[in-house]
Order: C-alpha cells, then structure tokens, then sequence
C-alpha cells in the first residue's frame, strides 16, 4: 500500500508547478549556516530587518513577525484552524475569562519552577508541542527545535510530519525527546514505525486520537498549501519502507491521511499498542471526561487534553474548559499535559492551577524559529519561563505545587 501511496504522490508532484520560490533563510545567521535553503520560503532576510526597533518581547510579538517573514501560505499553515476557527479562538478565549486570586504575604524571595513529567526533571512545565514542518521556518529545522527545547531543560515532542528524521532529531538532542504516534490501517507499517522510534532513542510515545481524518483548513486549500521542493516528510513510515517524498501539492494532505491513517481505531486497539513496546504511552487529542477516565482505567501513563490546536473539529471545546472535568475523573492516576493557546506565563498557570501537571506550547515555537532559528526558539521558552516565574511571584505561590485551584476566578457568562 505505502508503495503505492508513494507513487501516487510522487506522481502528483511531478505535474505541480510550485508557486513559490525557495529563497535564503533570514534565519541562517542566528543558527550558523550559510546559502540557499530549499525548504525556508520567506518574504524577507535579516538586511531587510536591520531597522527593527528592538527583539520580540513577547510570544505575541514572535508571532507578528513570523506573519512580516513568512511567506503567507506557510504562516496560514502554521496558523490556521478548521473551518470557521472558532475553537482556534476560543482555546486563546479560554484564558481571558479567568482571572487569577492571587495571594499576599507569602515569602516568594525565591521561586521554583522545576517539575517531573513522567519522572523526567524539566526546568520549567512547558514541553515542545508536535508541530510540523519546521524546515519551512528555518534551515536547520526540527535540529534547531530539539536544541533550544535542551537548552531549556526540558522535552520535545517530534512530529510525525516533521521534516527532519527521528534518528538525526535524537542525535542532536540533549534532553528528552517523545514521538508522535498515528496508527495506520497496515498496522505491520505501525509496529515498525514504534521499532524506528525506540531505536532512535525517543522516551516516549504520544499517541494522536483526535484525527481519524483530517479537519478542513481553508485556508491551505485557498493557499493551495504545499512543501517546496527539496523538502519531505521524514518520519511516517518505518525503516524499511522508503522516504515519502511529500504529500501531495494543492494541499491534499487531508486526502492522503484518509489513505494512510486508520480511522476504525478504538479503545480495543490500545492492548494491542500496549503490548509492542515498554516505552510509556500518551493518549493526544482527549477533551472528555469519560474518555480521560476510560484511558485511566486502561493504563495509560499521560493525557494530553488537546483538540488539535483548533485544527480537527471546529467548535470543539477549548482544551483549558475541558482540563477541569479531565483532572476531576482521573484523580491523579495519570500525567495531565494541556495544550493549546498558551502564550502568556499567565496562562500556564492557570493551566497548572485547575490541574495540569504541564503545557505544551506549539505555534509560538514555530514563531521563534521564523525570527532567529534556533536562537529564536530558545527565546521563546525562555520568554515563557521568565513570565511564569514573575506570575507566581505575584500570585504569592513559589513553588509548582502552590498553584492551586483557588487561584482561579472564573468570569460570568
């Protein structure tokens, strides 16, 4: 099937005239390199910044420049949700309707935002989100997320559509590395893909639930979204299969996964992943209760309330809404990681207040890698770590585990 798959697309891309041209990277500076990028498609370079007034000083000021850089199909790409992108907004909404109580006369004269996820040690609870295609941002790609991701101290999640290898992505990490699982219809392809994974030396995998299609972006079919040439999708099938070149041009990537991706999975499905490997499982894309309870029960070791950032289900729940009745069912049996519209140090600690053990941030790292690469990706989660740490200053909670429930104030209507 994969061969055929891969004739397909490769068929297809050979009948496509690219839209775009690939030009220099305006990020090669910050992350060493040097020439021509095939993968990077942006509008501008680093001379044409020179007048900038000052660095980002926010994510939000990351993201406005990634829109001034990026050519705009890519930043579509990376920025759109499904169809009207109503739970794109909402899962940002989500944090302005909630405001924080916070505590005085509390001795916050040194503050400690390490924590355990999985008994892994982090800096800070702010993992790296899978996102794909990092390449198009900056030349080094998913090698200059895995860097800033260690030198933040804490972990990255590897897509699956990432376009650097998981065996390289490892190789350059210094900190813990999880890779994101989809299970197909040959579930041999599977197994194999869980076998290239551990190899690598990844710790963890994370499981996607939420996509056995996926969501229509329209703003990737107006765009007539696609990889430039010279780029691909490292990391969907096993060792052994081949590389797939890339989905196929005029953004049919949601036709291809309906192909590739196995949309008969269920709960009866997960004994059998259970038992092709030892390395702990994540469920991805949980926004109910009884689901995060059913997985509980099943073994799992973590969640991720996600709803794909916005880009599955339009009008789907915001994940910070959901978070509450998730932490409530599982009762601490298993890990609660929330993703979604984190920009503010603020908001992970809302996060971890109504009961996530950690958040996981995904565009804004794109952002940084569009401005500074590698460079740019560290700032932002070091941005992130700063504004958590004066946010509990503030709310007089020096520690992680002070950051409890009745911190939270939830706005009427």
């Amino acid at each position: 099937m994969f061969e055929r798959i891969s004739h397909k697309i490769r068929s297809g891309l050979s009948q496509a005239k690219l839209r775009l041209e690939p030009r220099a990277s305006p990020t090669l500076a910050a992350v060493g390199g040097g020439g021509p990028n095939p993968g990077v498609v942006c509008r501008s370079s680093m001379a044409q910044g020179e007048d900038r007034d000052q660095a980002p000083l926010s994510l939000p000021d990351y993201e406005a420049r990634a829109r001034e850089l990026l050519e705009r199909a890519t930043f579509d790409y990376y920025a759109s949700g499904a169809d009207d992108e109503l739970s794109l907004a909402d899962n940002r909404a989500a944090y302005a309707r909630r405001r924080l109580a916070y505590r005085v006369l509390v001795d916050v004269s040194r503050i400690d935002c390490a924590t355990k996820v999985l008994d892994t040690e982090i800096a800070a609870p702010v993992l790296v989100a899978p996102t794909a295609f990092h390449r198009l941002a900056t030349a080094e790609g998913e090698l200059a997320t895995v860097r800033a991701a260690g030198a933040a101290g804490t972990i990255m999640i590897l897509s699956s559509l990432s376009t650097t290898a998981v065996e390289d992505v490892v190789a350059a990490a210094s900190g813990p590395v999880w890779f994101q699982l989809y299970v197909y219809r040959d579930r041999k392809a599977t197994e194999g893909l869980v076998r290239r994974a551990e190899a690598a030396g990844c710790e963890a995998l994370v499981l996607t639930v939420d996509a056995p299609r996926l969501g229509t972006r329209e703003r990737d079919v107006r765009n007539r979204f696609h990889l430039p040439e010279g780029l691909s999708v490292a990391n969907l099938l096993p060792a052994g299969y081949g590389a797939v070149a890339q989905p196929p041009a005029d953004s049919g990537l949601a036709a291809y996964f309906a192909e590739l991706i196995d949309p008969s999975l269920s709960w009866v499905d997960f004994a059998w992943l259970r038992g092709l490997t030892e390395l702990p499982i994540l469920l991805k894309g949980v926004v109910r209760a009884d689901d995060a309870q059913r997985a509980a029960q099943l073994g799992v070791d973590g969640i991720i309330v996600s709803n794909h950032g916005g880009r599955q289900l339009d009008t789907a729940v915001s994940t910070l809404d959901a978070l509450g009745p998730i932490a409530a069912a599982v009762e601490g049996r298993v890990e609660l990681i929330l993703d979604g519209g984190i920009r503010r140090g603020t908001d992970v600690i809302k996060a971890l207040a109504l009961g996530a053990n950690a958040v996981c941030v995904g565009r804004p790292i794109l952002w940084g890698l569009a401005e500074g690469g590698e460079a740019g990706a560290a700032r932002v989660l070091e941005i992130l770590r700063e504004e958590l740490e004066l946010g509990m200053t503030l709310c007089g909670a020096p520690t992680i585990e002070s950051l409890s429930r009745d911190l939270i104030v939830e706005l009427p209507g």
